[in-house]
């Protein structure tokens, strides 16, 4: 069984992070999007030291599928360099890992190469 992930991406609008977390859950590339936000970024851009109200976008998926959460959000994101993190998921309740693995692609699904 592949291990699973949350992806992590920080957007300019609820809006933006919305269209991307139905992108990812309608894809099946992720089980569950949570938005959070406003929060506030603090961050160096460019040689300034810069702040922006950002909105978070944590998506429950699959380590296999990292490479296709990536692509759909760089395609949905205005941003010319999002923050796109993939973190472990290193335990759960069995029901709640269980309904993710089943929400997702499964395996046999996706295109072979």
């Amino acid at each position: 069984m592949s291990r699973l992930v949350q992806v992590i991406t920080t957007t300019a609008s609820c809006e933006e992070a919305e269209r991307i977390a139905r992108a990812l859950v309608e894809g099946r590339l992720a089980a569950c999007v949570q938005v959070l936000g406003p929060i506030t970024s603090i961050y160096r851009w460019e040689g300034a030291v810069e702040t922006s109200q950002e909105w978070r976008c944590e998506a429950k998926s699959r380590e296999d599928l990292y490479d296709e959460v990536e692509k759909a959000i760089r395609r949905l994101h205005s941003y010319q360099v999002p923050e796109i993190l993939a973190v472990p998921i290193a335990a759960g309740s069995a029901d709640y890992l269980a309904w993710l693995n089943a929400a997702v692609k499964r395996q046999q699904d996706e295109p072979k190469e």
